[in-house]
């Protein structure tokens, strides 16, 4: 025969029971929300291409070969980029990544003192942000190069509106009357050396 006080027990038993249930399934909903939450944010920061490691130039990325308007020099750029002329410059983008070349008639060869004097100027004046690097000679398979290297803010991102501070390496190349400016600029902290490099060592005089 079960007693009033059995009977009691019984309900306050399947009431804790349901209680337990309740809580669990709010705290599961709780952490499955929260997890999904992360998971937005990490995506979010993955793609918006604005910091860290997004400004990397992939190992597997392909380069062809391209020769500007004029035929003065061919140099390979990276597959898949969008390509866009501004006059005599050419240049290709990706994110906040950029190879920029130019054809200038110039009668002598540029120096480290030249560039000092007539180009640092003129550079700092139309760098937002700009911090200044080193001006040194380097050799490259076309020969040698002026290297300047600095940092400014990039150009506001279409899809953030946001800027990050760059770093370029700016290569001046020269042969008979003619100078070749290669910059290549990139998200500062980016890994590009070895590409930067391949780039500017592809290219060649026609």
């Amino acid at each position: 025969m079960i007693t009033a006080k059995a009977m009691l027990g019984n309900s306050r038993r399947r009431s804790h029971d349901r209680t337990t249930r309740r809580v669990a399934l709010l705290l599961a909903a709780v952490v499955a929300s929260t997890m999904a939450l992360t998971a937005g944010c990490a995506s979010m920061q993955g793609n918006s291409g604005d910091t860290g490691s997004a400004g990397d130039i992939p190992d597997n990325q392909v380069f062809v070969p391209f020769t500007p308007p004029g035929g003065v020099f061919t140099v390979s750029v990276p597959q898949g980029w969008t390509h866009a002329e501004f006059g005599t410059a050419t240049e290709f983008t990706d994110k906040f990544n950029s190879v920029r070349m130019q054809v200038l008639p110039r009668p002598t060869a540029p120096t480290v003192d030249s560039v000092n004097a007539e180009e640092l100027p003129a550079i700092a004046a139309d760098t937002a942000g700009y911090a200044p690097g080193a001006v040194t000679v380097v050799q490259r398979h076309a020969g040698q190069a002026v290297l300047v290297t600095y940092q400014g803010l990039s150009a506001p991102s279409s899809v953030t509106g946001k800027t990050v501070t760059e770093a370029v390496e700016r290569y001046e190349f020269w042969r008979a009357g003619n100078e070749v400016v290669l910059t290549l600029s990139g998200p500062q902290g980016a890994d590009n050396v070895d590409p930067w490099r391949q780039i500017s060592d592809s290219l060649y005089w026609r």
